[in-house]
This record gives C-alpha cells, sequence and structure tokens, in this order.
C-alpha cells in the first residue's frame, strides 16, 4: 500500500514522526491540499459571498459554489430530484430535517422509527419531535453479530410510520446497513427517510441516486476537510414544502414590513454568512479523495481492519465487538478484560497512540451490547500496518500494567 502520510503536515512529513491516530472516525487529519485551499482563500479572496458584486466577493461566491457541484457530482445528485445544503455540521443538517419537517408535519399519534445503532446526532433530535407532537418512538434493534436486525425492521415500520431515520454505517461497530433496503420498503410505507451517512461517505462509494433517499447528511471534518461544514442532501419537493430552520441575510427574496417571501433553493436554507472557509476545504479534500478514488480508499481500510482483527484476536483477554467477517469500514471496537477504556487510552496516549474511548455518543448502542464504555480504533488512508503492529505490541502490555499476564 501508498503510504501517504507525507500528504499529512500533522505527521511531520516523514514516517519519523511517531504520532499513532488511530481515531479518524471522530475527525480526519487534514492534508497539505486542504490547508493551502483555505490559506488561499484568506490570503487572496476573503469575502461575503452571494452579497457583493466586486471581484473578490464574486470569486468567494463561486468557490462555493464550485463546492456545492463536487458534492453532487461526489454523491451522484441528480439535480433534478435532489439539491445540496451547507451546514455548520451533520448535526445541524439532522436538525434541520426535525424542526422543518418533524415539527410541521409529525402529528400526534405518529410514529417515528429509528435504529438503537444511531449516533446521538440522529436520536436525540427525534426524542424531542415526539415530546413536541404527541408522537411515538420506535426502535428496531441489532442482531447477536451486532448487524442491524432487518426482520425487527420489518415487524415495526406501519402505515403510521411517518419517518425512518438511520446510520449508514454504526460509528461503533463499523458495519454497513442495508440502507437501499430499508429506504424501499419505507417509501411503500409512505414514509420519509432521514439517513447519516457521517461514517459512510468517507470511506465508500456512495451513489444518492441507487438509494434514493428522502436526506441524506455528513460531515465534512470527516472525510478530511475542516469543522465547521456539514452536508445535508434533500429531495427538492419536500424541501420546497418545508418552512426555514434559520431566518436572516441570504434566505430571503423580498422583505417588507410585515411579509418576507424567501429565497429558492438552496439559498433558503442557508441563512447567514457561510463558513466559507470550511466549504473551500470541504471542495479540497474531495479533489485530493477523487484523485485517489473511493473505491482504492476502501481497499486500503479492508486491509488494515483485516490485519489488525487478525493480530488483535490473538491478544489474551481482548473481546472484539461484533462478527469479524462483517462487510465493515476501518472501525474495531473491542474491550481488554479487566482494565477500563479510559485506562487502555490513557496508556496507549504515553506511546503516542491516539484511540478513542467511551460510548461514542452512542449510548442507547452500548447499552444494548451490555456495556457502559468501549475502546475503538478507527483507520483510514494514511495508517500502515506497521502502525497496528506497534499498536498491538504496546496493547499487549496494557493489562501487565494491573497484573494480567499478556
Amino acid at each position: 500500500m501508498k503510504n501517504y502520510k507525507a500528504d499529512f503536515p500533522i505527521f511531520g512529513g516523514s514516517e519519523e514522526n511517531n504520532l499513532i491516530y488511530f481515531d479518524s472516525a471522530a475527525t480526519t487529519q487534514k492534508p497539505q491540499a486542504v490547508i493551502e485551499a483555505i490559506s488561499n482563500y484568506y490570503r487572496e479572496y476573503n469575502a461575503n459571498p452571494h452579497r457583493g458584486s466586486y471581484q473578490i466577493s464574486i470569486r468567494a461566491t463561486e468557490a462555493m459554489e464550485a463546492t456545492r457541484e463536487q458534492v453532487k457530482q461526489f454523491l451522484n445528485v441528480d439535480n433534478k430530484e435532489g439539491e445540496i445544503i451547507f451546514t455548520k455540521s451533520a448535526t445541524e443538517s439532522l436538525n434541520l430535517v426535525a424542526y422543518s419537517y418533524g415539527i410541521p408535519f409529525i402529528n400526534a399519534g405518529d410514529e417515528i422509527l429509528i435504529s438503537v445503532q444511531e449516533h446521538n446526532s440522529n436520536l436525540v433530535l427525534w426524542q424531542n419531535v415526539v415530546r413536541a407532537k404527541g408522537a411515538v418512538l420506535k426502535y428496531f434493534y441489532i442482531k447477536q453479530n451486532g448487524s442491524i436486525d432487518y426482520d425487527d425492521f420489518l415487524s415495526k415500520i406501519n402505515d403510521r410510520t411517518k419517518i425512518v431515520a438511520i446510520t449508514h454505517v454504526s460509528n461503533v461497530l463499523g458495519f454497513v446497513n442495508p440502507i437501499k433496503e430499508i429506504i424501499k420498503v419505507s417509501r411503500e410505507k409512505g414514509a420519509i427517510t432521514v439517513i447519516d451517512g457521517t461514517q459512510a461517505v468517507p470511506h465508500m462509494k456512495v451513489d444518492l441516486q441507487s438509494f434514493d433517499p428522502d436526506f441524506y447528511v455528513f460531515s465534512g471534518h470527516k472525510l478530511l476537510a475542516p469543522m465547521g461544514v456539514g452536508v445535508l442532501y434533500g429531495r427538492r419537493s419536500i424541501l420546497d414544502a418545508m418552512p426555514p430552520f434559520l431566518y436572516g441575510g441570504d434566505m430571503v427574496e423580498y422583505v417588507e414590513e410585515q411579509e418576507t417571501t424567501y429565497a429558492p433553493l438552496p439559498a433558503k436554507y442557508e441563512g447567514g454568512t457561510q463558513n466559507v472557509e470550511a466549504i473551500v476545504g470541504l471542495g479540497a479534500a474531495i479533489s485530493y479523495l477523487s484523485e485517489i478514488g473511493m473505491e482504492q480508499i476502501h481497499k486500503i481500510e479492508q486491509e488494515l481492519v483485516s490485519y489488525a482483527l487478525a493480530k488483535m484476536a490473538k491478544i489474551s483477554g481482548m473481546h472484539i465487538y461484533g462478527e469479524k467477517n462483517m462487510l465493515r469500514i476501518g472501525v474495531i471496537s473491542f474491550n481488554l478484560e479487566g482494565v477500563h477504556p479510559h485506562d487502555v487510552a490513557s496508556i496507549l496516549d504515553n506511546d503516542n497512540i491516539c484511540i478513542r474511548a467511551g460510548n461514542h455518543c452512542a449510548g442507547a448502542l452500548i447499552a444494548k451490547m451490555g456495556e457502559h464504555a468501549v475502546c475503538r480504533v478507527s483507520f483510514y488512508l494514511y495508517n500502515t500496518k506497521e502502525e497496528i503492529d506497534f499498536f498491538v505490541e504496546k496493547l499487549r502490555k496494557v493489562r501487565g500494567w494491573f497484573g494480567y499476564e499478556s
């Protein structure tokens, strides 16, 4: 495998830097191309988009809209059916759907069906909607091997189901969910689908025309882009019927003392000054990933995760969650017998190894797994098998700190 570390300044531009970063499911590191794109924006054309008739404002507008077109191509969006809205995060994208679709269109007695795998960003907001509207929140669960129980989904969706929300890929187990089938059944029942693609878009080729969701979201900072930019894909016919989410400048067409008409899509949902630097960075990140190819990135991750699973399984006291041969991205959750996950992470940090420990903002899933917290390693294209070897070597010694045999 090619070593991409040299493209990422945080690693020192060489293999001599000893930072081992295994927390890309939380946020990815940024390549030089993204950093330069942001720097160039501030050096050369920092201005408010859509507002100025002078050159640098026009250039900022062009850069922002060019990124929107990149996102559409990256996700294979049908321009006639769908629109791309920029937000500050996947969380804001999901809240936009909850507040502008859920609150106006959900009624007492309606049901919202979600998976127990959901990140809090795609769970807590639906609790709020059902409380506000007198609706019902239902869950479909996971099998013993950690995969979604599709039969449980089929048994719970019905004519009262108005929204189905599910993550494309679990941020804890890394498993790829059968969203194409779930979307098809949901549409047959008349339910709107809300798909959290945060852990899918950075790791595989996502073709929205093949899935055909009503809403699909992801976050730029998990895709090599800066923090502060999220993406909402929405079906145009639904977005047109929804009220705005944020009110203010740039989302209006005409304003009078008592009445306002709203701008057409996508501006209707982009009130206020956008985070242009992050949007520019997102465009650079997509260009970088597209040059490598998402199929190649997925292949790299599969090699890394298979290699790591085989090595980790040989460690005494190791418990890996989820069936090892399931279709997954580069995420492995585990625990070491007798050692708290936060202790594992802190000890590994002494050797400059970054892993995540806790409930990963997915407390409902962690509880269903019978745990309070787990360790998680997550890989990306800049990781190597040599790093995994070093990680496994140090992981073997962790239990020794607590008097266990390694």
